[in-house]
């Protein structure tokens, strides 16, 4: 078997980037292996290429990486895990490999803005928690939220493409069912521009919360990882910063609808916890009936009591509708059905595009790399450009 001489200490930097023990590699790497790796094998100088292999398919760094003879330094431009010690969610290896892939694209779109001239200075400005999340939602609302959109995604869309306007990236990104390494976050906020969603198919309205939600870091300029339910807007353990992010994020989207809220009469058994209202709002605004009865517990127009009945009511609905879908994907698929559809596409913020059609026409990357970063087939290149 080929073995190959790496500079251990890249790794050992890995590990150090990742919160990760040697002992949390072997798991990773011997989980289908009948004969299991030892500590000794992976974490020498001079090393299987096969090995070396599993153990890229963790980092995805590329074999010269590994070979590079420079000593890696901890830098804090480098990761939100240098910078920040602790997060709102116990992170997965899927979730600590999205946040490093965005990482490296905020820093490398970066440079290539610098290198084509291209200024994205930030327009919106900078606030405290010491400021009523509810004026500078309504504030903003006016030039950030779209108006007159069919549906939830071309909402999502028209909210990606007006903060591309006052640059800031959005990026999605997208677990497919078949993705080994899941990641258990919504979304993230990175420093200075950078916000990025988990695209939620089933739940269009979580992930708007979710954008508006990481708005609210941003504005704030406070970096953080969230997994984000609606269902725990109300706890009180919540730090002030995810509360103020939470308010801003509930009167963005609510809008003119956070009146009609705020004023109905308390929710209860006697008047069937208000259901019919409540949906006939959750249709009209990207808000799902859980976050709109979240709310109402907030400002005390239900009883925990009975917040948690109605709370346990939804999430039984959600979930027999979702056994449903998949016990019909099953007899479709023994039926000779196929799918309808395909797998989600994420959208591509135009500010995205605008820094990479600004590096390939400054001959700063070629068409094949602008391809590559896009994700688009080469026949496709006319349509970005």
């Amino acid at each position: 078997m080929k073995t190959i001489a790496i500079n251990i200490s890249r790794l050992e930097h890995l590990l150090k980037l990742y919160r990760l023990s040697k002992e949390d590699i072997l798991l990773q790497i011997n989980r289908e292996l009948k004969k299991p790796l030892t500590e000794k094998e992976v974490f020498k100088s001079d090393i299987k290429i096969s090995v070396l292999n599993k153990i890229d398919s963790i980092f995805n760094k590329g074999i010269n990486y590994y070979l590079d003879p420079l000593k890696p330094k901890v830098s804090l431009e480098e990761s939100i895990f240098f910078r920040k010690d602790l997060f709102n969610a116990e992170l997965t290896l899927g979730a600590k490999q999205r946040v490093t892939q965005f990482e490296e694209e905020k820093i490398a779109l970066s440079a290539l803005a610098k290198l084509s001239n291209l200024k994205i200075d930030r327009l919106l400005s900078y606030y405290s928690i010491q400021d009523n999340p509810k004026e500078i939602a309504n504030n903003l609302r006016g030039i950030l939220f779209p108006k007159n959109n069919q549906n939830n995604k071309e909402l999502l869309k028209g909210l990606i493409n007006n903060l591309a306007e006052y640059n800031v990236f959005v990026y999605e990104f997208v677990d497919t069912h078949n993705k080994r390494e899941k990641a258990n976050i919504n979304g993230f906020f990175l420093s200075p521009n950078v916000i990025v969603l988990k695209r939620i198919q089933t739940s269009l309205k979580r992930e708007i919360f979710t954008l508006a939600h990481e708005l609210g870091h941003y504005l704030l300029n406070i970096e953080e990882i969230d997994e984000i339910y609606e269902d725990n807007l109300s706890n009180t353990s919540l730090s002030k910063i995810e509360k103020w992010c939470n308010d801003f994020a509930y009167f963005f989207i609510a809008g003119n609808y956070d009146d009609i809220i705020s004023n109905i009469e308390k929710a209860s058994p006697k008047n069937d916890y208000l259901h019919n209202l409540i949906e006939n709002i959750s249709k009209e605004i990207p808000l799902s009936r859980i976050a709109i009865y979240t709310r109402l517990v907030i400002i005390n127009k239900i009883s925990r009591d009975d917040y948690n009945i109605v709370k346990s009511n939804l999430q039984k609905e959600y979930k027999d509708a979702e056994i449903e879908n998949e016990l019909k994907k099953v007899l479709n698929k023994e039926r000779g059905i196929k799918p309808e559809g395909r797998n989600p596409v994420p959208i591509i913020s135009p500010l995205v595009k605008k820094t990479l059609q600004s590096a390939l026409y400054e001959g700063i990357i070629n068409e094949s790399e602008f391809c590559k970063r896009l994700n688009i087939k080469p026949e496709k290149i006319e349509n970005f450009l």
